[in-house]
């Protein structure tokens, strides 16, 4: 069975799992769950985990906000200002609620909320679907998912990660859901990321329950990580769409971990796989080279594109692949991706990417900035260097 039809058998037997014959056909128009009318495109912010880790502070966050602002990431889209695991105290009140961390966050989430609004930002906030969090240093909300969710509508809260550590054993199909009815029963739009690790495909079933789904454990920034993520994440291009996007985790662009050229190949995949731009470095002291990555205007375009629709290997030979997805207005977004250490040249053939061959095209190189001057009927070749690549928008011709 080819491993399309295969995901597409073992979805139906999921749904079927997780819904009753009185809501199947609901789910099938649209979904079920969650209908909290977010992440229309890829959700764009910033992370505090790759560069913090648990290193947080409230100050921290105020700056990282006024960064993005005054960066101009913020108005290319960089909306979210994501707290991760760290920010509570380690037992809950009297009332059972989560407790922000006194010294850390003294001056509570709500005042830390209203300040990133001010600034025309979102904030986004961490739990987990166990019984504490992956730092151990913190509860987690199972079994506490109604009140977790009130109090996180009640601060001001954006959007939630919510990791699967430190659980009952319970399948996530079970213990996902609960929180997304807790979240929708606030009444307040919450986007929802479930940090499932991609352990039961959550590709297969998260749409129904989530606005994005990690479909990997988490990125390290090396070459050989952040290419075995985006390996994983195509595999379930078929089930992105507009409203659910598959998640490969977050972005480790100017974390020093890698060379610029494998910076731009690690942005490129995720924009061109409709994956979420959450920056995951320290942008209150960011370089210029890790500016011209994230804020490439055209490539993010392509990232958030109203079509919705991810981008797939369309042919691999050897160390080389060709990647390419629909766009709107009847383009294609191309990547030529040299994996191996030597130049090579790659040819994308339009049959592989799905266009008759007799189709002439324009060619936007979205790296340099410009537009090729010769036209391109059949195929388009160019060179790339050892662990690189070219972006390309074609439009056709008429």
């Amino acid at each position: 069975m080819e491993l399309t039809s295969a995901l597409a058998w073992l979805t139906t037997c999921l749904l079927l799992t997780l819904t009753s014959s009185t809501d199947s056909q609901s789910l099938i128009s649209r979904r079920n769950l969650l209908g909290n009318g977010l992440g229309s495109t890829p959700p764009m912010g910033w992370s505090s985990w790759n560069y913090f880790n648990c290193k947080i502070d409230e100050a921290t966050i105020k700056q990282t906000a006024d960064a993005l602002v005054s960066t101009g990431l913020a108005k290319l889209g960089y909306k979210y200002v994501n707290i991760d695991d760290c920010w509570a105290e380690s037992s809950r009140d009297n009332q059972g609620a989560l407790v922000p961390k006194r010294t850390t966050f003294p001056s509570g989430i709500k005042v830390l909320a209203d300040y990133v609004h001010s600034k025309g930002l979102k904030l986004g906030i961490y739990s987990d679907a166990g019984f504490y969090t992956c730092s151990k240093e913190q509860p987690g909300s199972l079994g506490h998912e109604e009140q977790d969710a009130q109090t996180f509508a009640s601060w001001g809260i954006d959007f939630l990660k919510y990791d699967n550590c430190n659980n009952d054993g319970s399948r996530p199909t079970l213990r996902y859901p609960v929180m997304t009815r807790a979240l929708m029963k606030t009444k307040r739009p919450i986007f929802f990321n479930l940090c499932e690790w991609g352990d039961m495909h959550p590709a297969l079933w998260g749409y129904t329950v989530g606005n994005s789904w990690r479909t990997t454990n988490d990125i390290s920034d090396t070459w050989e990580s952040m290419v075995s993520r985006a390996d994983q994440n195509e595999v379930y291009a078929d089930f992105a769409r507009p409203g659910g996007w598959n998640d490969p985790d977050m972005l480790e662009v100017g974390n020093g971990g890698m060379t610029k050229n494998e910076y731009i190949v690690h942005f490129s995949i995720w924009a061109i796989s409709k994956s979420p731009l959450v920056i995951g470095c320290d942008v209150r002291n960011i370089s210029k080279d890790t500016m011209e990555i994230i804020a490439n205007k055209e490539v993010i375009a392509v990232n958030q594109d109203k079509l919705g629709v991810q981008a797939k290997k369309v042919r691999m030979e050897g160390d080389w692949e060709v990647w390419a997805g629909p766009l709107t207005h009847d383009r294609i977004a191309v990547l030529l991706l040299n994996r191996g250490a030597w130049l090579t040249a790659i040819t994308a053939h339009w049959e592989d990417i799905g266009v008759a061959p007799a189709t002439t095209f324009k060619a936007r190189d979205l790296w340099k900035h410009k537009t090729l001057k010769p036209r391109f009927t059949g195929n388009l070749t160019d060179s790339v260097e050892a662990h690189a690549c070219k972006m390309f928008i074609l439009s056709p011709v008429y």
